[in-house]
């Protein structure tokens, strides 16, 4: 028994070194063909098209409920010690280091993410990929750069949409639903935002979008086993690149804290 449990820990192991070896390599790739021409500049505005535009209406309804529903919990809290007036400061800061970011690759995750990962798994699966590289196009610069940059430029755009909707909501709710004062919700916000809370949010999406971007392309430019390793792919896809936003924003949040940027 312990030594099938070891045995499969170390499998494990084994496994995850060289999945993060392969990956790494194949990133490193990546990084050589951006800079090298033909650069592919129609198929990257299509893909900010597909990623950034055609995200704007599920962005809108997540950031505008999610700071309906911010402002409900905050208020149940802050009106039992009198101090509804710094709702606004409390709101802002949680959505534009937290909620944004974090709620906007995600909803970006869910349905770009995952398309690109089938949309690039079912290329592999019927060898259009491989038809690519017969006619001399290099199938990693025409298919994966593009995607990969117009996420890493859409999301921080959409994470600056995010925030602005769901702070709106929020004023909106606190004032005419709570019962809020409208002045000092303002006024609090006024003096205690700052410029260096937005960065935040704006860097972490630039690193969130490399992330899950990477994670996609990779997963289904390496899928295997025809429409059921499609579906695999898209799910990995979607499972890995959430696991791995969670840990990026820790460690980003925790770097912000140490170095008080």
């Amino acid at each position: 028994m312990i030594i099938k449990l070891l045995d499969n820990i170390g499998t494990f192991t084994i496994n995850l070194i060289k999945g993060l070896g392969d990956f790494t390599l194949f990133q490193l790739d990546l990084l050589k063909l951006i800079f090298m021409p033909p650069f592919r500049i129609k198929e990257l505005l299509n893909q900010i098209y597909f990623m950034g535009y055609g995200s704007l209406g599920v962005i809108f309804l997540t950031s505008f409920f999610t700071g309906l529903v911010e402002a409900v919990q905050l208020y149940n809290g802050f009106h039992k010690f009198g101090v509804e007036d710094f709702m606004g400061y409390t709101i802002f800061l949680s959505i534009v280091k937290e909620l944004g970011p974090v709620f906007a690759s995600l909803m970006i995750i869910s349905r770009g993410i995952s398309a690109y990962a089938a949309e690039l798994g079912s290329m592999r699966v019927t060898e259009q990929i491989d038809a690519l590289e017969v006619m001399a196009v290099n199938s990693k610069q025409y298919l994966i750069i593009p995607r990969i940059l117009a996420t890493i430029i859409s999301l921080p755009l959409l994470i600056l949409f995010f925030d602005a909707v769901s702070n709106i909501g929020a004023y909106l709710i606190s004032v005419y639903s709570l019962d809020v004062n409208g002045y000092a919700y303002l006024d609090n916000l006024r003096q205690f935002a700052q410029m260096k809370d937005i960065n935040e949010g704006i860097i972490k999406g630039l690193v969130f979008g490399y992330i899950i971007s990477a994670i996609g392309t990779y997963i289904g430019y390496n899928t295997r086993g025809g429409a059921k390793g499609v579906g695999q792919s898209t799910t990995k896809a979607v499972v890995y690149s959430s696991v791995a936003i969670f840990v990026a924003d820790y460690v980003l949040s925790a770097l912000f804290l140490v170095f008080n940027l």
